[in-house]
């Protein structure tokens, strides 16, 4: 009998241990990516958080151990929601901080397209958007055209936070 609970108490301070180990990081072997995103947001607010996921996308593949230099990523963003009055000219203003961010991710070579259909049903003319912005015919139809291309398709999911993280960790 003692050596049946010797044999559960070895067994129940394994487990423990096992419970207790560390995580263990993983260096998946990222290729360079080929990522469209479709922005397609119920409110114009909403488009720095959405570019905060063009933002974990680049930034660790830029970051060691990967080290792909911007030429190296094709990244295409697909706008066809309220969050193109972002990219209007005439709102640069107001939306100053995203514009900015859209621009400095421009420059690094991500492709931003609206959507031709919507800025139209907005009212919008191709020269009332900002220089690094493409109008293409219709969203739908360039989402398929990048997808039939090989390029993997990410939608933000933008969620509104009511909880905050120290509350709950």
């Amino acid at each position: 009998m003692k050596t049946l609970w010797v044999a559960v108490a070895g067994l129940c301070l394994g487990l423990s241990a096992a419970a207790q180990a560390a995580g263990k990081w993983a260096a998946t072997p990222y290729a360079p990516a080929k990522v469209m995103f479709e922005f397609y947001l119920d409110d114009p607010q909403k488009i720095g958080s959405a570019l905060y996921w063009v933002r974990s996308l680049m930034n660790p593949l830029q970051a060691a151990p990967y080290n792909y230099s911007p030429e190296d990523l094709s990244v295409v963003v697909v706008i066809h929601g309220t969050e193109i009055v972002t990219v209007a000219k005439r709102n640069e203003a107001k939306y100053q901080e995203a514009v900015d961010r859209m621009r400095y991710y421009a420059d690094f070579g991500v492709s931003f397209k609206v959507c031709g259909q919507a800025a139209e049903d907005y009212g919008y003319a191709v020269e009332d958007f900002q220089d690094f912005i493409e109008v293409v015919p219709n969203a739908i139809t360039e989402l398929a055209h990048w997808q039939q291309q090989g390029y993997a398709l990410i939608i933000p999911q933008i969620m509104s936070k009511t909880i905050d993280i120290e509350s709950i960790r």
